[in-house]
């Protein structure tokens, strides 16, 4: 299978602890401080290369208490803020986590857990920095049910016949029995790894039994 061997790939150069993280999210267990530390992550991501964020968030998760609760950081914001704008000179963003802190605090964490659940894309859109894309990429990092639909999964999945990366991930995750979230950060890595993905993924095929499934599926969704 196309996907199977795409993820051995990318578990060949290292990042099988990746996948396998990906993979243990699960939305039931969201803790306040586990959203917290995701909800940084992608505010900090935004426009911004992965490896540039991995290498200041150790640093700056120790500015924020580790993420411990909302309630510590909005306690000590300035003190947070001060902090982390000495390790990561980007104010928009260090206020956004301030903010971001304030919101859940003022909301409280089960009840904001419970509007995610109900509506996700709605809610996650009212913390700062989380917009049409990056909403999906916080999504799949809290253990929901999606796929960012970043340039490259655009470019995969057009390159695959379909043009909704949704769709797409479902697929996969229907053939491999992997969350649509795993599927997501497997091709999005190998897609980060390999600057000609696109031409790799052409070259390997389905096989028959694949086709006709994926053939079968697509009837189902577009009926």
């Amino acid at each position: 299978m196309k996907y199977q061997l795409v993820k051995q790939l990318v578990c060949d150069e290292g990042f099988e602890r990746e996948i396998t993280w990906q993979s243990n999210i699960n939305f039931t267990a969201l803790t306040e401080s586990s959203f917290l530390r995701e909800l940084a992550w992608v505010i900090l991501s935004c426009g911004m290369k992965e490896q540039i964020v991995r290498k200041k968030f150790g640093l700056i998760s120790e500015c924020f208490f580790h993420w411990s609760s909302a309630n510590k950081i909005v306690r000590n914001r300035e003190d947070c803020y001060n902090s982390a704008i000495a390790v990561f000179n980007h104010h928009g963003k260090m206020a956004a986590i301030i903010i971001s802190s304030e919101i859940i605090e003022e909301v409280g964490f089960e009840s904001l857990k419970k509007q995610i659940r109900d509506n996700p894309i709605e809610t996650l859109q009212e913390f700062p920095y989380i917009g049409d894309v990056t909403v999906f990429h916080l999504a799949k990092n809290i253990g929901l049910a999606l796929a960012k639909p970043d340039r490259h999964l655009v470019r995969i999945a057009d390159n695959e016949g379909y043009s909704n990366v949704q769709d797409f991930c479902r697929m996969v995750s229907l053939l491999s029995g992997d969350s649509i979230p795993v599927v997501d950060i497997v091709f999005w890595r190998f897609a980060n790894l390999n600057r000609n993905y696109l031409d790799v993924l052409s070259s390997i095929n389905f096989s028959k039994q694949e086709s006709d499934y994926i053939d079968e599926y697509e009837r189902d969704i577009y009926q």
